[in-house]
């Protein structure tokens, strides 16, 4: 037998080699967009939903809680319905002195005063030191106008103006007329555009704040006390007798009463027009002539409203209501008293003609 030689091993053994790596399957490294494909069908699928299979209990639980919602939206809105009803319809009660049939308003405080005579027409707790909220705001345009400013010059609206206003038109850094800024004051009862003509006005406002006070002390308001502008500080106190004197001094001046009658206006805010809307709905009503009126709330007052207004017979009253429930309440528990004193005007009025001294 013939040997082979070492160099035919060597090429047959290499040739087995070639045909064994041909037949076995080959694990090729997978290229970057194979990559890139596998990552994002893995992400995918992880990412899918997982639809979960329907459950009886799940689904009763869900309706009721939108049932439960549903009631609870249904009985808020009967409450406040059944307010609104009340509040419409005038309550009186008998007097304890006098045997007549006299107003029982739902507010803290009420009062009817002659702002020719000085009399009480007709009270509840009007001499009670309350909260007054933004009816502060009249005291702070009185003292304001008692510089005569210029009303046509513009201010800058600082930042302190603006922070934590609650209610304002207003932002950091416009330009806004002093007209602008009176009427957003006593028209939408701005607390900003307050706080701007207190800082404007000479001493600061601080020095403003000192002079509301002593004119609260010339005016004769015993129970009033002023710590800001807006009367959004809780300790701006006054009472019901108080504002009525105070609401019908500001009646006289031909600057603010004007603005406190008018029920839409359009100011100049910077590169803005803000149309802004009075904030007491006594104005263009029936039967109701308004002559000045300002409302306050802050949750300390509760819902307040100074006004001055006129009777069928020509007689100005000034009605103040503090305390009431609501917003719609302050106004109708006003419109109430106003009826009641429309019908015995007649009689009030004669009477107290009769006690002024003949001269």
């Amino acid at each position: 037998m013939r040997l082979l030689r070492p160099l035919h091993v060597a090429r047959v053994c290499a040739a087995l080699l070639l045909g064994l790596s041909v037949s076995l399957p080959v694990t090729a490294e997978a290229s970057p967009q194979t990559r890139k494909k596998t990552t994002r069908s893995s992400v995918s699928a992880r990412k899918a939903p997982v639809k979960k299979a329907y459950s009886a209990s799940t689904s009763r639980a869900r309706k009721a809680r939108l049932a439960r919602a549903r009631a609870a939206a249904k009985a808020r809105e009967a409450v406040r319905v059944a307010r609104l009803r009340e509040a419409m319809t005038p309550r009186y009660k008998t007097d304890a002195i006098t045997g007549a049939q006299v107003p029982d308003v739902r507010a803290a405080a009420a009062i009817i005063f002659n702002p020719e005579t000085g009399e009480i027409l007709w009270q509840e707790n009007a001499k009670d030191k309350r909260s007054i909220a933004s009816i502060t705001k009249v005291m702070t345009a009185v003292v304001f106008l008692e510089d005569s400013p210029d009303l046509s010059t513009e201010t800058t609206i600082e930042r302190s103006d603006v922070y934590a206003a609650s209610t304002t038109y207003l932002r950091a850094n416009e330009r806004v007329s002093l007209n602008n800024l009176l009427h957003l004051t006593l028209i939408a009862s701005d607390n900003a555009a307050a706080r701007a003509l207190s800082r404007v006005s000479h001493g600061g406002t601080a020095s403003f704040v000192e002079r509301m006070n002593e004119k609260a002390i010339e005016l004769g308001l015993e129970s009033t006390t002023f710590t800001d502008p807006s009367g959004l500080n809780p300790a701006n106190i006054s009472s019901a007798y108080d504002l009525s004197r105070l609401i019908s001094y500001a009646s006289g001046n031909e600057v603010m009463a004007p603005i406190m009658r008018t029920q839409n206006y359009s100011a100049a805010v910077g590169r803005r027009t803000v149309n802004i809307h009075n904030t007491n709905r006594l104005l263009g009503g029936d039967g109701v002539e308004v002559m000045a009126g300002k409302t306050g709330f802050i949750s300390k007052a509760g819902y307040c409203l100074a006004t001055l207004l006129k009777l069928p017979t020509g007689n100005p009253v000034a009605v103040v209501v503090l305390g009431a429930r609501s917003n719609p309440g302050r106004f109708y528990e006003t419109r109430h008293l106003v009826t009641w004193m429309s019908q015995k005007a007649t009689e009030l009025f004669r009477k107290e003609q009769q006690q002024v001294p003949q001269p």
